[in-house]
């Protein structure tokens, strides 16, 4: 179910959001991250991953979110849990402005290992280019969101 922009607008303005973050690893050990296009982390480099809506499970967020993140629907039981994140930012897909909401995400954060050879073909419309990232270079660049970089440490980089 979304939400008409007023509507979510109040959401964003009074509660936290609850989302899966993707962080989907390839067989070589690298990590896919998306150069954001919208707020909140725009330019920033991001795993995949989006909202969860209301009513749904989470299998079917996770498959919902694999197919448009990634390109490919994955079962959740593919991936293992590596823990609750909260996400906070001063902006919104509404704006920076002081007026402009800020956003609180609860996020959980899974694991998704690819086994050799498959392919992904993430979509365009959430992030204008993707790559794989070595983990090491993931951890030192100011390029990736320390939200993002912050699943390493549950990787035991």
């Amino acid at each position: 179910m979304w939400l008409n922009s007023e509507t979510f607008r109040s959401v964003v303005a009074s509660t936290p959001l609850v989302s899966i973050d993707l962080v989907v690893q390839n067989a070589e050990g690298e990590i896919l991250l998306g150069q954001r296009l919208n707020r909140p982390a725009r330019g920033f480099w991001f795993v995949p991953g989006g909202r969860i809506q209301k009513n749904e499970t989470l299998d079917a967020a996770f498959r919902r979110l694999t197919l448009g993140e990634l390109g490919r629907a994955f079962e959740r039981g593919q991936s293992r849990l590596l823990d609750v994140y909260e996400h906070f930012y001063a902006d919104s897909v509404f704006g920076e402005a002081t007026d402009d909401p800020d956003t609180h995400y609860v996020v959980l954060g899974y694991h998704l290992l690819l086994p050799a050879g498959v392919t992904l073909v993430p979509p365009a419309d959430q992030h204008d280019r993707y790559r794989w990232w070595p983990m090491a270079e993931m951890q030192a660049s100011v390029e990736v969101h320390a939200n993002s970089r912050a699943y390493l440490a549950a990787l035991n980089l």
